[in-house]
Parts: structure tokens; sequence; C-alpha cells
């Protein structure tokens, strides 16, 4: 059983999260409850939103954006259980286009 990180990507622009009203945000984090709920078995880190992000190279550090707008950290036996436990999640179905990557976390020790 390993670590898998699902990356949760948003496409809806500033316009677009306005529009959602206070009772579609209110559903949508019942929905979000209650699927984690429904996966707690699983959930090693139920995430967070990822808000002001700054990128560090060798050139400096720097603001930036893109679609990335939360992330979750699940347990599963194999990549595509684990990708299973987001087919359903709420985040899919706010918004046409969103997305979630589930990204496999070996252990470096094995």
């Amino acid at each position: 059983m390993g670590p898998f990180l699902a990356v949760l990507h948003g496409v809806a622009d500033a316009a677009d999260k306005v529009r959602l009203t206070e009772q579609q945000q209110r559903e949508f984090m019942n929905a979000w409850a209650a699927w984690a709920q429904r996966n707690e078995h699983a959930l090693v880190d139920p995430g967070a939103p990822l808000f002001r992000k700054k990128r560090v190279t060798a050139g400096g550090v720097e603001d930036f954006t893109d679609s990335k707008t939360a992330y979750a950290i699940v347990k599963a036996e194999t990549h595509d259980d684990a990708a299973r436990l987001f087919s359903g999640h709420p985040h899919i179905a706010l918004m046409p286009g969103n997305s979630i990557e589930v990204i496999e976390c070996p252990s470096i020790l094995s």
C-alpha cells in the first residue's frame, strides 16, 4: 500500500468564481466533506486549497499562477485504486474542464 498525491486543477477564472452563489459554494463544500467521509479509510491528508505561490530557481524567487487549486494525499493498494477514489470527487463536477491528477509517491528508502 502506497501514498498517492492528488493535485486538483481548476479551470475557473475570476469571473467564473464570482458566478458561484453562496448556496453553490456551500453545496460544494458539503459534497467535498461527504466525499472525505466516504473515503476516510484512505485519506492520509485530506489536503487544502493552494493559494499564493512562489517558484524558487537558481535565478531567485518569483510569484506564479497556474491551475493547481488544491491537493490531497491518499493511500491505496494500486495506482488505479487511488485514481478510482477520485472518480466521484465533487471538484470534477464543479466546473467543466476541472481535473485531478493522481501521482504515485514511492518510498525512496525501498
